[in-house]
């Protein structure tokens, strides 16, 4: 017997699928305003933290 027939099974299953689409879509949509709407230096600034040496991380 298949995976899926096992999931069929149970009562009320199909919340599951619905509710992390909607917490996925939140986040995404969250974390999409936050990007346009965050300060450009910010951006900047962590954009460039891989590249940076560990004396001037300590500087900050």
């Amino acid at each position: 017997m298949k995976f899926i027939n096992y999931l069929e099974s149970i009562a009320g299953i199909s919340i599951y699928p619905l509710t992390s689409l909607l917490i996925f879509s939140i986040f995404f949509v969250i974390a999409s305003i936050w990007a346009f709407k965050a300060d450009k230096n910010m951006v900047d600034h962590i954009s460039r933290i891989p590249l940076e040496s560990n004396d001037d991380i300590k500087s900050l």
